[in-house]
């Protein structure tokens, strides 16, 4: 597992919490808070993008449970 630099979580209403996080490699990943060892990695544009997209609600079907 990669050593990653978490950033402090980002909670919306009503909605889980994400952190995002850097690799001394400059990858960039976002993890649910409180399960970093299960995290989605890729180019921080690409997740830049993504978090782009859930705020606009674009990607609400992604969020159900």
């Amino acid at each position: 597992m990669p050593t990653v630099i978490w950033e402090e979580p980002f909670c919306g209403e009503g909605n889980s919490c994400y952190r995002l996080g850097v690799d001394g490699d400059g990858n960039s990943y976002i993890a649910i808070a409180g399960q970093e060892a299960q995290y989605l990695t890729d180019t921080g544009e690409a997740l830049r993008q993504l978090i782009r997209d859930i705020k606009a609600g674009k990607a609400d079907h992604l969020l159900a449970d």
